[in-house]
């Protein structure tokens, strides 16, 4: 009785582990595959499969997402003789899991030397100059090749990205102080043409202000002028309208005689011939005066001199 219940346990544990190795569940985004007596078989997708047990056996799960795998730096030769250390960023995906097995042996360590070969390979024909500015085109030119090689081994290069380009430090320093020294130039350069435009706009203001100050005087002489025509047009026609004579022009020529001579800076003047002619006008008049002129009065009586009888 003993043994029967022994031989009843083991048999439900064969029974136990049989339906273990039966079913098999693969997760979303993965495959596996399966081997028969060594022999690949099939490959089992995602979700609930069903496989002999004690003859079918799983010989790798691969995962079908997009890998991101970075490389450590490698030393790469530009033409001009120079190692520049790269690192580099590989976006990769297998799309056949059954290549990906048997057709290399390690497709990450694949993939990471023939990066390493085909970097050196682009990079070998470039000067550094072209190699720090023409990630783009590397990048291009490295995915080209590593898709190609790695379609056979059922993987997709979907990206490849330069994360770092480190020069010499001796280049280093020597590109540091001529990005310095462009920097100094180029505030040179913008200050001079900063202190140009200024004194551009500096002498463009004084130029209109000049002309606007010009026009100003030139309308206030224009005024000024036209004020005096027309104050000598009033005056010329008030003395018209009061009919002078002679006398009374001689007058106002002589109180205007003062006036011509005021100033610190008049040192010499010259008498006009017509003074001459106002003195007598004014001479004869106060002669008259004295004479007792009709028309004058002397002293608030008329005094005539008496002509002494004619005999």
């Amino acid at each position: 009785m003993p043994s029967v219940i022994i031989v009843l346990v083991i048999l439900v544990v064969l029974v136990f582990i049989a339906l273990i190795k039966t079913i098999q569940v693969i997760p979303q985004a993965s495959a596996a595959i399966v081997e028969r007596f060594g022999r690949y078989t099939r490959t089992l997708n995602a979700g609930l499969n069903i496989v002999v047990p004690f003859i079918d056996t799983i010989r790798n799960r691969i995962d079908l997402r997009e890998q991101v795998v970075p490389f450590p730096p490698q030393p790469v030769i530009t033409q001009d003789n120079l190692v520049v250390n790269i690192d580099t960023v590989i976006y990769y995906q297998v799309t056949d899991a059954r290549a990906a097995t048997y057709e290399v042996a390690s497709y990450i360590q694949a993939i990471e030397q023939l990066t390493v070969t085909t970097l050196r390979n682009i990079i070998g024909g470039m000067d550094l100059e072209r190699t720090l500015t023409s990630r783009e085109e590397i990048n291009a030119a490295l995915r080209g090749v590593l898709d190609e090689a790695t379609g056979k081994w059922g993987i997709r290069v979907n990206r490849v990205e330069l994360k770092a380009i480190e020069p010499p430090t001796s280049i280093q320093d020597s590109m540091e102080k001529q990005m310095r020294a462009d920097r100094d130039k180029r505030a040179a350069i913008l200050t001079a043409e900063g202190i140009r435009q200024s004194q551009i706009l500096t002498a463009e203001g004084e130029k209109q202000s000049a002309i606007l100050r010009a026009e100003g005087e030139a309308k206030a002489a224009a005024l000024r002028a036209e004020g005096e025509a027309q104050a000598v047009r009033t005056v010329f026609e008030a003395i018209h309208a009061g009919d002078p004579d002679q006398k009374l022009l001689s007058y106002q020529y002589l109180q205007m005689l003062p006036k011509i001579a005021e100033g610190d800076a008049n040192k010499l003047w010259i008498v006009p011939s017509e003074i001459g002619d106002a003195l007598k006008g004014l001479s004869g008049a106060f002669g008259n005066l004295g004479n007792g002129t009709p028309g004058f009065n002397t002293g608030g009586k008329d005094q005539r001199r008496e002509e002494p009888p004619v005999d």
